[in-house]
């Protein structure tokens, strides 16, 4: 039998495993297990090892939340995987894939991230897992915020010290996500401890879900009491990992409870995000950057049409929709007090249930994306912006270009199960036109910089639009753009006065 491939990392040798031409090393791990002692505190340095560690496996995911969440075994949740075209060369661009999953879910096993096609596009992918849901993100006193993000910091630190020994260049890192991985890499551009990680980044579907402390405190007193503990490092440390899943999960379910308190985060369905704690993350991504206290890098933005939709669906409440509700959507996400009126002109002729739907997919994930690429541009970077419109053909038109979609499309995971659950057994020549597009931005953006389309400037805003015939046009969302013009993502704060 063949050797099996191995890579002399900085804390010890590890032995992979050869998946056709390339080579793949799985559930390295970057940090050590943040249980017992470690539990809530920042990752620490991972220990060195003697011998040949085996990366054949992914590593465990963190207990996570929500109604889809899986359960696994093990307590090892700081690993992360390397996919290489070509051990003992060097120079070549390297990916860091960081999943998303709303703050409380996600892992890096996920087929739809199998990153064989860009590795067969000649770049070193490297995945990671990283602390989600009451590890990752809840505010606990006593213990640093944001520990999702911390990880994410010590994944990369990794990168830069091992990279080169699996063929990659540390200093042409790209990062990429999409929603909770895309509102992370937000939140490391403007983060001290991540400069210098990475050069370039790709942000999809960009959440502008950030929290103040006071209503990260507030969610974190409520959840404790759940579990009869304080809301303290020592106190849950004594609560099972599992056991505070759950309670999240079923803290989100009951969100809306909490609209008098909690404002538009009752809403969301997800009680944690980011946290403005004024140590780890002191200001949101776009006041530091169009403000000029980060500096601006390369950056490939991109939004679907459709982003709410996905929900509607998931949550069974497509068509459903009623006035009151899109009363009270409007009222909570526009950006100004008149920004339901101005909704309601720009589409004179919409439904309660698409106005509901516009609002939620501007707030929550098409404006805080373009605004992020603005304020890029005007951090001194070169910021380039798409729309996916191609509508999923599986659902029947149902899901339209929904948020999530152009994930398998990016990766070349058409025939993963969401794969084909979206895009059938067998894909349309359009769909795997745009996948073949989309990827190739992706290889060239990491590779050089430029995804093949002109950069998004604010003079003509030139936008990608990826169909069954792709265009580059003005950015297509013009209404929504102008009423949300001079209005940055705002974070989440307790309620204040009266909430519609």
């Amino acid at each position: 039998m063949p050797e099996q491939p191995g890579a002399r990392t900085a804390e010890g040798l590890v032995e992979g495993r050869r998946r056709g031409k390339h080579a793949v090393f799985r559930g390295i791990p970057y940090a050590r297990p943040p249980v017992g002692p470690l539990r809530f505190r920042a990752p620490a340095p991972v220990e060195g090892w003697n011998g040949t560690k085996q990366a054949t496996e992914f590593g465990p995911a963190v207990p996570q939340a929500g109604p889809t969440a899986e359960s696994s075994a093990g307590n090892d949740w700081l690993t992360l995987n390397v996919s290489t075209p070509a051990l003992g060369t060097a120079g070549l661009p390297v990916l860091v894939w960081i999943h998303g999953g709303a703050y409380i879910a996600g892992s890096s096993s996920d087929p739809m991230y199998d990153p064989a096609a860009l590795t067969g596009a000649g770049l070193v992918v490297v995945s990671i897992n990283y602390r989600v849901a009451v590890e990752g993100f809840v505010l606990v006193e006593g213990a640093p915020a944001n520990r999702g993000l911390l990880d994410q910091i010590a994944a990369l630190e990794w990168v830069q010290r091992n990279i080169a020994a699996f063929g990659g260049d540390p200093g042409q890192v790209t990062v990429a996500g999409q929603s909770a991985g895309a509102g992370s890499i937000a939140a490391l551009l403007t983060m001290e401890r991540a400069r210098g990680l990475f050069r370039r980044a790709i942000v999809h579907s960009v959440p502008g879900s950030m929290c103040t402390r006071a209503l990260a405190a507030d969610v974190a007193a409520v959840l404790a009491g759940r579990v009869g503990a304080a809301p303290d490092a020592e106190a849950l440390s004594r609560i099972a990992p599992s056991r505070l899943a759950r309670e999240l999960t079923a803290l989100g379910a009951g969100l809306p409870g909490h609209r008098r308190s909690w404002g538009r985060l009752s809403q969301t369905g997800v009680a944690v995000c980011p946290v403005l704690d004024g140590v780890v993350l002191t200001e949101t991504p776009w006041r530091a950057l169009a403000a000029g206290r980060a500096d601006g890098i390369e950056l490939l933005v991109g939004h679907t049409r459709d982003e709410f939709r996905l929900f509607s669906v998931m949550m069974g409440r497509l068509g459903t929709f009623t006035e009151d509700e899109a009363h009270t959507a409007l009222g909570l996400f526009a950006p100004t007090p008149d920004g339901a009126d101005a909704y309601r002109a720009a589409h004179p002729q919409a439904t309660p249930e698409e106005l509901l739907e516009l609002v939620y997919s501007d707030a929550l994930f098409r404006m805080p994306s373009l605004q992020l690429a603005r304020a890029n541009q005007a951090a001194g970077g070169t910021s380039f912006l798409f729309e996916l419109q191609l509508a999923a053909p599986a659902s029947g038109g149902v899901l339209g270009a929904c948020h999530s979609l152009d994930v398998p499309l990016a990766f070349g995971t058409l025939d993963s199960p969401v794969g084909r659950q979206l895009f059938g057994d067998r894909p349309t020549p359009e769909v795997s036109a745009v996948s073949r597009e989309l990827q190739r931005g992706w290889v060239r953006f990491a590779t050089a910089g430029d995804p093949g389309w002109p950069a998004h400037r604010p003079e003509r805003r030139l936008t990608r639009v990826l169909d069954i015939e792709s265009k580059t046009l003005p950015y297509p969302e013009e209404a929504s753009r102008r009423i949300w013009e001079r209005h940055d993502p705002a974070p989440f704060d307790l309620a204040q006065g009266t909430v519609p």
